[in-house]
């Protein structure tokens, strides 16, 4: 579990609306601009240069004022001022029609005239002489000019200046921020109306070779279950502790854009340990399950609880996936079952029943019409998902009629290789294969501990023993290390096939061909599992000494 305190930046609305305001005026949307106004009462109030647009007060340079002025919100009296100051001016230049027009038909002069009556009739006193009288005009020794600065200071004082296209900034900088951080993929679209980012392409596959960041867990601590959401934006882990955190894959930190991790209040097992994660297709829902048998589905952006099934098995919950269409939740567990769980019902719908031994893995085929599960009693079973019958059980083998299952190898995973009717099968022994969805061998990919066909044989042959508690593999005398298999998954364009080994160490496979490409150790002490990024060459490797190592080409 990860604490922090944040700091919370408080930004006041009336800010939030003057930048919408803003954005509309330098897109010459004056009508929303003034609606927006109206309906709130906030004023923009901004103009390119106070020193420009004081400067044209001091000029007399009135159409440019009183076009800058309407689209600002000044207070009547420095209204009437202003207004009173250009129809003097008019008359002096003998332009009666425009002063007259607007001394009687515009809001400051109406408003003149019913709180100042007397400077009202002054203006219409000076506009019917014959002739423009200066001293008249600006009684008590005051100047067209000082007039003019004491109105430009008056409405200079209500203005300022902001850089233009200050929203569109604010926002790229906060996307910036985010992507900085790692909340967002780098040089990615970005959909800011949804805040979402859309799928991208995969990157070209790479072999992962260095560790460029490792999430830490506290003492007694780790992960038993890690994951990549589908749009590669959440690495999620589930810890023995019972708690579920989404991180920064980039930067190995706590999403603290996520509100309730920022506060601290993090998703929850209820101190049992997470032995499956899994997200939806969409990856607005996560699903989790523990070691006591409950499932629970889980809102990403808010961290709600949406469905919780307590238990949902007898046993601890191997492994948890969502249906296609995000409307139900696939689990497997030790108490030998797999079942279908409905999200908006909250209740068991199917039961998959046939394995005799703990069933370790389920997932859905490709086209989501059957499901797949692997077994610790060797046997991978195909079942019909709207029936629950099992169409075909099978063991994997090596095209030569060794199987398996009979030996009592454990499978550990089947998952849907991304070519029709072909699946990747990871088990307790130093081989994974491609098969069939019928159990027909395609190609195996083989430690590279053991080069020979008849190493492999041999370490199978051994391994079946030690399960069996008849043999060991070092007294056996065959001199190779013990590599059996973990976990396996695939690259993001799937031309290779990752294979975890329990000697921690990456064994990386051509899936067209089935040959070695590079093997790397990737911890020091032991793996527990471990997850591949969706569109990116990168490694998510959980152990048991607390750490989360992120491995990428």
């Amino acid at each position: 579990m990860s604490s922090s305190a944040t700091n919370t930046m408080e930004i006041e609305s009336s800010d939030v609306i003057r930048l919408i305001q803003q954005f509309l005026k330098e897109n010459n949307l004056l009508n929303s601009l003034a609606a927006i106004q109206d309906e709130t009462t906030v004023a923009l109030n901004t103009v390119e240069s106070v020193e420009a647009f004081t400067s044209e007060v001091l000029q007399g340079n009135w159409d440019n004022v009183l076009r800058a002025v309407s689209q600002l919100k000044i207070p009547e009296k420095k209204l009437m001022d202003l207004y009173e100051q250009i129809v003097i001016e008019l008359v002096e230049m003998r332009e009666i029609g425009t002063a007259r027009t607007l001394l009687r038909q515009t809001t400051p002069t109406q408003l003149l005239r019913d709180q100042f009556p007397d400077r009202y009739l002054h203006l219409e006193h000076v506009l019917s002489r014959s002739h423009f009288d200066p001293k008249e005009a600006y009684p008590n020794g005051v100047s067209k000019e000082k007039r003019r600065q004491i109105i430009a200071q008056a409405l200079s004082s209500e203005v300022t200046v902001v850089a233009p296209s200050r929203l569109v900034t604010l926002l790229g900088q906060a996307l910036k921020f985010q992507e900085q951080q790692g909340m967002l993929p780098p040089d990615t679209a970005y959909d800011l109306f949804r805040g979402t980012v859309p799928v991208v392409h995969a990157e070209a596959d790479d072999v992962p070779t260095r560790c460029y960041n490792t999430i830490k867990f506290p003492k007694k601590q780790h992960a038993e279950s890690v994951a990549f959401s589908p749009n590669g934006q959440y690495l999620v882990t589930g810890s023995v502790d019972g708690f579920i955190e989404i991180w920064n894959y980039l930067t190995a930190k706590l999403r603290k854009d996520l509100k309730y991790q920022a506060e601290d209040h993090l998703m929850s097992m209820d101190d049992s340990a997470v032995l499956a994660l899994a997200f939806s297709k969409d990856s607005e829902m996560l699903a989790s399950g523990a070691q006591d048998g409950k499932i629970k589905v889980w809102k990403i952006q808010t961290g709600q609880c949406l469905r919780r099934y307590s238990p949902a098995h007898q046993g601890g919950v191997t492994s948890v996936c969502f249906s296609p269409d995000g409307t139900q939740v696939l689990s497997a567990s030790f108490d030998l079952t797999i079942r279908l769980h409905g999200l908006k019902s909250g209740k068991m719908l199917r039961e998959f029943r046939g394995h005799t031994s703990f069933v370790n893995h389920a997932s859905f085929s490709l086209d989501g019409t059957q499901v797949m599960s692997s077994s610790s009693d060797g046997t991978i079973k195909i079942w019909d998902y709207r029936t629950a019958n099992c169409i075909r059980s099978f063991s994997p083998h090596d095209g030569t009629g060794t199987m398996a299952g009979a030996s009592g190898l454990t499978v550990n995973s089947c998952i849907p290789f991304p070519k029709p009717n072909q699946v990747l099968v990871c088990m307790k022994s130093p081989t994974a294969y491609l098969l069939t969805m019928e159990g027909e061998p395609i190609r195996k990919f083989m430690s590279p501990d053991s080069l020979t066909e008849g190493a492999v044989k041999d370490l199978t042959a051994a391994a079946a023993a030690r399960a069996a508690g008849t043999g060991d593999v070092k007294k056996e005398g065959l001199g190779v290390p013990m590599t059996d298999f973990l976990a396996l998954n695939v690259s993001p364009q799937s031309e290779i096939v990752y294979c975890l080994a329990e000697n921690s160490r990456l064994h990386c496979y051509s899936s067209d061909t089935g040959k070695l490409i590079k093997s790397i150790p990737v911890a020091e002490g032991e793996v527990i599992g471990m997850a591949a990024h969706p569109f990116t060459n990168v490694l998510a490797i959980n152990t048991v000494d607390g750490r989360v190592l992120l491995w990428k080409a």
